[in-house]
């Protein structure tokens, strides 16, 4: 039985989608949900880019929380929303550890051959490393 479960959410048609499956399981098992978003740094660090980044991806991903938060509240269920830094893969699989999640919930792919190509490699690396049912939503 799922009592906990994440979804990495990264703004994509496909999280988008990974959304709504997890928000069904979320509901089916009266499990918590979690969302997990994810900034990247950029290459190498440089601390003014890094505040850049860090304030755009919380300004950013505040306006999709607000709109994901209003949609799960009508199934009636209370989303926690997590924004981690560093390498996707990395940050879904450490939350999940620190967590216990029976599941990660995830896309496939982003938007953009890059996004395809970085999103597929975080999916890749999520199932191979996760110690969790993992699911990836097409």
């Amino acid at each position: 039985m799922i009592k906990k479960l994440i979804v990495a959410y990264d703004a994509s048609p496909q999280s988008e989608k990974a959304f709504d499956f997890g928000l069904g399981l979320a509901a089916k098992f009266a499990a918590e949900l979690i969302v997990c978003s994810v900034a990247t740094l950029p290459e190498p660090p440089v601390s003014v880019e890094i505040s850049a980044v860090l304030d755009h991806a919380e300004e950013f991903y505040k306006k999709h929380f607000t709109r994901l938060a209003a949609r799960a509240a009508a199934g009636g269920i209370t989303p926690r929303f997590e924004l981690k830094v560093g390498h996707p893969a990395e940050q879904i699989i450490l939350l999940a550890e620190e967590e216990g999640v029976q599941m990660i919930v995830m896309g496939h792919r982003g938007n953009t051959l890059v996004e395809k190509w970085m999103l597929g490699s975080v999916c890749r690396r999520v199932i191979n490393y996760a110690n969790c049912t993992v699911s990836v939503v097409r």
